[in-house]
């Protein structure tokens, strides 16, 4: 089982940096383990930060990390997570799961249908309003569920911030990290994480994430744009049905 980990970890990691879902992975893992699903949300969150943070690493390093709307749109999203993890939503599971599903189909259209806004920076006029609007919402979806936040990072960024594949990755992770951060504290101070199984997933997380980025910047976002494809596909269906 701890190979298990270790080996979910790595393809948790690179699905999660080249374009979300890995935490469909890792959760059903870590229960699979014995852990009740609450624990599970919280261990995940030290394998999520850690990878993210090797990602960010890597983009840096590759100059497509754009560090000062990372930052901005961060802010809200992280303001947005307290509120997901901390307080106790009372809301209709399925329901929630059919909407995120439809979103995640109608993006699977458009990167077929509309590639260039993938494919390429454009230059959009910025409504900041909106923007951290969006940001804080995701954030709330991203502090109090996670898995498959990355979907609606992407088309966020893509959309309101104008930047191809490529570089909609490098924010999304360090928007990630910044609010899983805040999440794994308020997971730890509630005495919802295990540590073992958390740091043994984050070493295969980790791995993957590094890949991933690697990947992401050298295949440039016509890959990427394929894979966020095959992924979005396979999860929305499952949320739909």
């Amino acid at each position: 089982m701890i190979v298990l980990v270790f080996l979910g970890g790595i393809l948790a990691g690179f699905l999660n940096v080249l374009a979300g879902g890995g935490s469909m992975i890792t959760l059903p893992i870590l229960t699979a383990l014995g852990l009740g699903i609450d624990v599970a949300n919280g261990t995940n969150r030290i394998a999520i930060i850690l990878q993210n943070l090797v990602a960010i690493e890597r983009f840096k390093a590759k100059k497509v990390l754009k560090i000062k709307e990372a930052i901005l749109v961060a802010l809200p999203a992280i303001v947005g997570a307290i509120l997901g993890s901390s307080i106790a939503v009372q809301i209709e599971k399925e329901l929630l799961q059919k909407i995120v599903g439809v979103i995640f189909l109608v993006m699977a259209v458009s990167l077929v249908w509309k590639p260039r806004i993938w494919l390429e920076d454009r230059s959009v006029k910025r409504n900041w309003v909106l923007i951290y609007i969006a940001f804080f919402l995701i954030g709330i979806y991203g502090g109090f569920i996670q898995a498959g936040v990355g979907f609606l990072l992407m088309p966020a960024i893509t959309l309101l911030l104008g930047y191809e594949l490529v570089k909609t990755n490098a924010i999304k992770v360090f928007i990630v990290a910044s609010y899983n951060i805040i999440s794994l504290i308020i997971f730890i101070l509630n005495g919802k994480v295990n540590f073992l199984y958390g740091l043994i997933l984050a070493l295969g997380n980790m791995t993957g994430a590094w890949l991933a980025a690697t990947f992401s910047v050298k295949k440039g976002a016509n890959w990427v744009r394929w894979i966020v494809f095959a992924a979005i596909i396979v999860v929305g269906i499952r949320y739909v049905f």
